[in-house]
């Protein structure tokens, strides 16, 4: 049985243990943009060691690149981008605390076991709801590398984002729990 939660970004440890997949959440807060591109510039620089555009405790990022948004709107049409693009940077990036991630789409393993190792946890976001999503965007400001246009990091402020827990801390997946609820057994 599936619960709803009312969850303030940056995300805490505790916040994340007590999800479970198939739950609601309503995420309020500070989240962060960053697609592919944006990815691999804050691995690379974790390899030079230097620092990131912003803090990762208790980080959530949305993999999104957003429509520009319409005068007096602070962001236009955003999406969840297809996840496994990330899949790549993403266990790094948990390993450093992260705690949440927003997109569309499965994992692959690495990434679920980094969320069971490191208390992290992934959402989706409806995909084809963009503009929907978009209402619950207060502010947005580019805040790195603003070269890559839609797919600059962005600091936003969301009230009430709707999200689905697909992947827990436990190592649950719910793209696996729904096609077993439905496939035909002999």
């Amino acid at each position: 049985m599936s619960k709803t939660y009312h969850l303030t970004a940056p995300l805490s440890e505790e916040d994340v243990v007590q999800l479970k997949a198939g739950d609601i959440v309503y995420l309020s807060g500070v989240i962060y943009t960053a697609r592919d591109a944006a990815h691999k510039k804050l691995v690379d620089l974790l390899d030079a060691g230097k620092e990131l555009p912003f803090d990762m405790k208790g980080a959530v990022i949305y993999f999104v690149g957003p429509t520009p948004p319409k005068p007096g709107d602070p962001i236009g049409s955003a999406g969840p981008t297809t996840s496994y693009r990330m899949d790549s940077y993403s266990p790094r990036l948990i390993s450093i605390g992260q705690k949440g991630m927003i997109g569309k789409g499965k994992r692959n393993q690495d990434v679920i076991d980094a969320c069971v190792k490191y208390k992290a946890i992934y959402f989706g976001a409806t995909g084809g709801a963009g503009a929907l999503l978009a209402r619950q965007i207060k502010s947005a400001e580019v805040i790195a590398y603003p070269e890559l246009g839609p797919e600059a990091i962005r600091r936003l402020e969301v009230v009430d984002f709707p999200l689905t827990v697909v992947n827990d801390s436990y190592g649950a997946d719910l793209y696996k729990i729904g096609r077993e609820q439905y496939e035909i057994k002999d």
